[in-house]
């Protein structure tokens, strides 16, 4: 099941973890001490790039009659609505700019282009998510309540149905995100009492009204007699936005490798371990410069996780000194395509569908459920997590090969 002794499960002392935990430490401090006027202007232009793309749009639909204004309009502004949520809003609300002092450009008063309410979303995922990182029963992350995503969670009548779960809720993110922290089953079932949940009700339908206000009534009444056309686009830009932010999010969390823990490993956690979770717990796909932008930089999202108040652009230089500190403590590095990391994840959400007795791995070893207990019986230790799981694989293939 999920990892209960991560020191054990790494293959690291406790003084191999401090020793990572100090170099980590380091490293922020370096990243730091370098932030200026560079970082400014980067984030000045993202935000300029992301108004002109909604403007550019926005005048397009007036004319969104003619189909090469309509396609222009949306795709520029998914293009933009893309860039808010994950370059900015995401980003901003981390807080990731707030040593700049800028009033405008603050995790406290950011409000970003989607239906869900930014104090909902920094509870869910900035405290709670990255707090308790993949830890199970406590990261609610973790399949969203919605999806089985490791065999921690046992299986269930209704998770026959996930691979169409899955699909609604790409297609809806933006408001599965928003009504996330709402846990409204909670309060239905009366763990969460009526007093808490009535304040955030009111503020999701608020923020949902003028969102909704905005994008299909407000600006397509703006274009006149070409109203069904504007709201067609808005909707579809809308649509294209919840869709990458899906893709994105998931392939951080849930390919194979992005191990789940129990919360022992919280009692009496060093800062070292909470790096290691962190690295354990999150995946990468390999980008370049405009793959990255668009995706927040989440395409680093091991050194995001790692950091996640350091500026976004600053992710791709953290990458290289993480790798290195990898190859140094013999970790791995979970990074692969866009496309295959996507397809692990779909793999796991259509497998975890079944119940467990049709599924052929154990529940301590298969690519999205493994615990420290993979590696029973292997003599002598490993130095790290990485040559242990080399000599796991080794061992697998001279077993077929002694059965064949």
């Amino acid at each position: 099941m999920a990892i209960s002794d991560i020191n054990e499960y790494a293959h690291l002392t406790d003084a191999d973890v401090a020793a990572l935990g100090e170099e980590l430490d380091a490293l922020r401090r370096r990243i730091e001490a370098d932030l200026g006027e560079r970082d400014v202007r980067y984030l000045h232009r993202t935000i300029a790039a992301q108004r002109g793309l909604e403007v550019a749009g926005r005048l397009a639909l007036f004319g969104s009659n003619r189909r090469s204004l309509w396609l222009l309009g949306a795709t520029a502004l998914a293009l933009a609505k893309c860039i808010e949520n994950m370059e900015l809003g995401h980003n901003v609300m981390h807080g990731q700019w707030d040593w700049m002092n800028d009033p405008e450009i603050h995790s406290t008063t950011w409000e970003w282009d989607m239906v869900c309410a930014s104090p909902h979303w920094k509870h869910s995922h900035n405290y709670i998510h990255h707090k308790y990182t993949n830890v199970i029963g406590m990261d609610h992350d973790v399949g969203y309540k919605i999806l089985r995503v490791t065999r921690d969670e046992p299986w269930e009548p209704r998770r026959a149905f996930q691979p169409l779960f899955n699909v609604l809720l790409a297609l809806t993110f933006e408001w599965g995100i928003a009504l996330h922290d709402l846990e409204l089953k909670e309060v239905a079932a009366g763990r969460k009492s009526t007093q808490e949940a009535i304040p955030q009700i009111k503020l999701f339908l608020r923020k949902a009204a003028r969102q909704l206000g905005k994008d299909y009534l407000i600006y397509p009444a703006l274009t006149g007699r070409n109203f069904r056309h504007t709201l067609t686009a808005n909707l579809t830009a809308n649509l294209a936005r919840n869709l990458w932010t899906y893709v994105v999010i998931f392939c951080g969390h849930f390919p194979d490798g992005a191990e789940k823990f129990t919360a022992e490993t919280l009692e009496d956690e060093t800062q070292g371990q909470w790096y290691l979770r962190q690295m354990l717990g999150s995946a990468n796909f390999r980008a370049g410069p405009a793959l990255a932008f668009m995706s927040g930089n989440l395409s680093y999202q091991i050194e995001h996780h790692l950091y996640p108040d350091l500026p976004s652009n600053r992710m791709a230089e953290v990458s290289v000194a993480v790798r290195e500190l990898c190859e140094k403590y013999d970790l791995p590095y979970n990074t692969g395509s866009l496309g295959m990391q996507y397809l692990r994840t779909l793999r796991t959400i259509n497998k975890l569908a079944l119940p467990d007795r049709f599924l052929v791995d154990s529940a301590d070893d298969a690519p999205e459920t493994a615990s420290e207990r993979r590696f029973a019986g292997m003599t002598p230790r490993a130095s790290g997590l990485k040559t242990a799981l080399r000599r796991l694989r080794e061992t697998r293939r001279e077993r077929r090969r002694a059965r064949a």
